[in-house]
C-alpha cells in the first residue's frame, strides 16, 4: 500500500542521495503509515502449511523469522545500498559483526588477507588473533604504501581490508590503486567506510568491490545503538546473508528503525561535523603544546590531495600529538568539560579518547609504533556543539 516513486527499482539509481535517504526501502503496510514501520517480532505467521514450506525452503520471498528476514530491517538494507550505490545490503548486529561475517563467508583455512595496518584495534584483534586460529593469516601493510600492497600478494590472498581514513591518524588509502592490485591478484577488496560514511564517500564507485559499516557511528549518529552492515553484489552478500542465517549476529529491528532515523539527517550532520573538525585541526596547528595535527583536510596532511579527491569533505575525526607523552595526553582529556571522554565516534556530542590506552590499548606495544600511535596521540570526533566552546574546552587541558 504505498504512492511512493520508490516503489520503482530505477528510482533507486536516479534519484538523488538526500532523497534516498529519507525515502529509500519504505514499505507501507496496510495502515499507511508514514514513518517506517517498527516490526517487533520474532516470528512471522503463514497463511498455510504450504506457504511456510516454501518460504522456509527458499521458494517464495516474505518474511519467516527475525534472526534473517525482517521489514525493518529490510527496509534499512535497501536504503543503505541505494546510498553507497551497491546491489545489496545485509545489516549485522555491530560493526565487528559485520568484518566478521565477511571474513568468514569469503575465506577459508589456509587463505591470506591482505590489510592495512591502521585499522581499528579490535579489527586487528579478530585478524590477528581470531581468524588465525583457523589458518587464516594477514599482513599488515602501511596504509597510504601502494606498493606494500603489491608486495604482500601471495597465492592464497583472498581479500584485501582497508580502512581510510584510517583510526586514529587518518591516513588515506588511494582505493582505486589498491582495487587494481587486489583484482590482478583475483581477491576482492573491502573498504571500512565508517570515518566518510556514503555521504563523504563511496567506495564501490573507486573500485572496491564490498564496504563495510559500524553503522553505531555516523550512520545512527547519535550514540544510541548498535549495528553493522555490508554492502556489495549479490555474490557476496548472498554468502554473508548464508552465515548470519546460520550463525544469528543480527541486527535487531528497533536498531535498524533507530539508524534509519539517523541516515534522513547523515549529510547534514556530517558536514556540518566536518567543518568543526576543520577549524578545530586549524586551531590545534596553532597550539605550542601540540607537536602535530592529523586530518585530511588541511594542506599539511600527506595525503591531502588523495583525500580531496576521494572525499566531499575532510571528515569529522581529527587527532593530535601532545608534547610530554601520556601524561600530558591525559592532563588535556581529565580536563574537558564539554567534551565526552568516550571511545565512541559518530555522535552529535564531541567525544575525545587516548587511542594507545583504549581503543587500541589490547594490541602489542610494537603493532601500536608500526601503526604510528604515540603514548601523545589523542582522537577528536567532532560533534554539533560550538567550535569556540570546543576550543575552550581543549585548550584548558593543553594549557594546564
Amino acid at each position: 500500500m504505498s504512492n511512493d516513486i520508490l516503489d520503482v527499482p530505477e528510482a533507486l539509481t536516479t534519484l538523488s542521495p538526500d532523497t534516498l535517504a529519507v525515502r529509500a526501502g519504505i514499505e507501507r503496510s496496510r495502515f499507511g503509515e508514514h514513518s517506517e514501520a517498527l516490526y517487533l517480532t520474532s516470528s512471522f505467521v503463514f497463511e498455510n502449511a504450504a506457504q511456510a514450506a516454501a518460504r522456509f525452503g527458499d521458494k517464495e520471498e516474505g518474511n519467516v523469522y527475525s534472526r534473517f528476514t525482517n521489514p525493518t530491517v529490510t527496509t534499512l538494507q535497501t536504503r543503505l545500498a541505494a546510498l553507497e550505490g551497491g546491489e545489496d545490503c545485509i545489516a549485522t548486529s555491530s560493526g565487528m559483526a559485520a568484518i566478521l561475517s565477511l571474513a568468514v563467508a569469503l575465506l577459508k583455512a589456509g587463505d591470506h588477507i591482505v590489510a592495512s595496518s591502521g585499522l581499528f584495534g579490535s579489527t586487528v584483534q579478530l585478524f590477528a588473533n581470531q581468524l588465525s586460529k583457523f589458518a587464516i593469516d594477514t599482513t599488515f601493510v602501511p596504509a597510504s604504501d601502494t606498493a606494500a600492497y603489491r608486495a604482500a600478494v601471495r597465492p592464497n590472498t583472498k581479500l584485501f581490508f582497508v580502512e581510510t581514513p584510517s583510526n586514529p591518524l587518518t591516513e588515506i588509502v588511494d582505493i582505486a590503486a589498491v582495487a587494481a592490485i587486489a583484482h590482478e591478484a583475483g581477491a576482492v577488496l573491502a573498504v571500512d567506510n565508517c570515518f566518510c560514511s556514503p555521504a563523504l564517500q563511496r567506495p564501490l564507485e573507486l573500485g572496491a568491490d564490498v564496504v563495510v559499516h559500524s553503522a553505531t557511528k555516523y550512520l545512527d549518529g547519535q550514540g544510541r545503538v548498535l549495528g553493522g552492515a555490508v554492502v556489495g553484489p549479490k555474490s557476496i552478500t548472498g554468502e554473508v546473508f548464508r552465515f548470519l542465517r546460520n550463525a544469528g549476529p543480527t541486527l535487531s529491528p528497533f536498531n535498524a528503525w533507530v539508524i534509519l532515523k539517523g541516515l534522513e539527517t547523515l549529510r547534514l550532520r556530517l558536514e556540518a561535523q566536518s567543518d568543526t573538525a576543520l577549524k578545530l585541526a586549524r586551531w590545534l596547528e596553532t597550539q605550542p603544546e601540540v607537536e602535530r595535527v592529523y586530518y585530511p583536510g588541511l594542506p599539511s596532511h600527506p595525503q591531502h590531495e588523495l583525500a580531496m579527491r576521494q572525499q566531499r569533505r575532510g571528515g569529522a575525526v581529527v587527532s593530535f600529538e601532545v608534547k610530554g607523552g601520556r601524561e600530558a595526553a591525559w592532563r588535556v582529556v581529565d580536563a574537558t568539560r564539554i567534551v565526552s571522554i568516550t571511545g565512541n565516534l559518530g555522535d552529535t556530542k564531541t567525544t575525545i579518547t587516548h587511542p594507545a590506552s583504549t581503543t587500541h590499548g589490547r594490541i602489542t606495544p610494537e603493532a601500536r609504533a608500526a601503526a604510528g600511535i604515540s603514548e601523545g596521540l589523542l582522537r577528536v570526533a567532532a560533534g554539533l556543539e560550538a567550535v569556540e566552546d570546543l576550543q575552550a574546552d581543549l585548550a584548558r587541558g593543553l594549557q594546564a
